[in-house]
């Protein structure tokens, strides 16, 4: 049976038309998105002003992931075409970077955005002065919520030698000021992943703010970039290798050189 989600005490559709707060970035990798990146794209232009963006970086999609997105005909949304796959890390990457907002939203291509997320967000932004915001989500699995928290299942919590260990840090659940950007990128070549390195350097150098407010419809199916099963030992070990080396060597850099 599909539940019914709210944000708060009650569904809402909020959109700021005021060109005086902080502009937002919705930035978003592609790829083969076709059966999902339509609603997706609904929830986020139903709450965004037109005074924000959205940056779309498609990784060579051989669907009609392009043409869907083309046929919203809505000028907030700028489109960027990889001239070779180049994967998910190096396809945010690209679209952090062409991103001209305050505040920036990762966006996967297939969630759906709770009516909430944007207002929400904004109020966390400037009454706790955040630098990055990472908010729960509803698990949606074949169009139903089978899990009503997220955190619950990931067990989700803050601190940087907590999620260098078990991270936490879901590129579709963070929002963060453009302002971080000086520190995190560029990604480094053997990151595991770019929503961890996001998290882990905000936790360094900035403010950040874990909320209960499910913000989000988290889509499970075949195709989820993050694998929610866990890796080999040896693969881990590997993988939190380069995490440290790369982490070590761009924390260092920063604070004493």
């Amino acid at each position: 049976m599909t539940k019914r989600v709210e944000c708060g005490e009650e569904l809402m559709t909020v959109k700021d038309t005021s060109s005086m707060r902080n502009m937002i970035s919705v930035c978003m990798a592609t790829y083969n998105g076709e059966r999902h990146i339509a609603e997706q794209l609904s929830s986020i232009i139903s709450q965004i002003s037109e005074y924000d963006e959205i940056v779309i970086v498609d990784d060579c999609s051989s669907d009609f992931t392009l043409e869907i997105v083309r046929g919203f005909d809505d000028p907030r949304i700028r489109i960027f075409r990889n001239s070779k796959n180049l994967g998910v890390i190096r396809t945010f990457e690209k679209a952090i970077e062409e991103s001209i907002g305050d505040l920036i939203f990762l966006s996967d291509q297939d969630d759906v955005w709770m009516p909430c997320k944007v207002q929400t967000s904004l109020e966390i932004f400037d009454g706790q002065h955040a630098d990055l915001i990472l908010a729960d989500a509803y698990i949606l699995v074949d169009g139903s919520v089978q899990l009503d928290t997220f955190f619950e299942f990931r067990r989700s919590s803050l601190g940087f030698t907590r999620n260098f260990f078990k991270n936490s840090f879901v590129g579709c659940c963070m929002s963060f000021r453009s302002s971080m950007k000086d520190y995190f990128l560029p990604f480094p070549d053997i990151i595991s992943m770019h929503d961890f390195w996001i998290g882990e350097i905000i936790s360094v150098f900035g403010s950040v703010v874990k909320t209960d407010e499910r913000m989000i419809l988290y889509r499970r199916h075949e195709n989820n970039v993050t694998d929610m099963s866990r890796s080999s030992i040896p693969k881990i070990v590997v993988m939190r290798f380069k995490n440290f080396y790369a982490l070590f060597i761009r924390i260092v850099g920063i604070k004493f050189l």
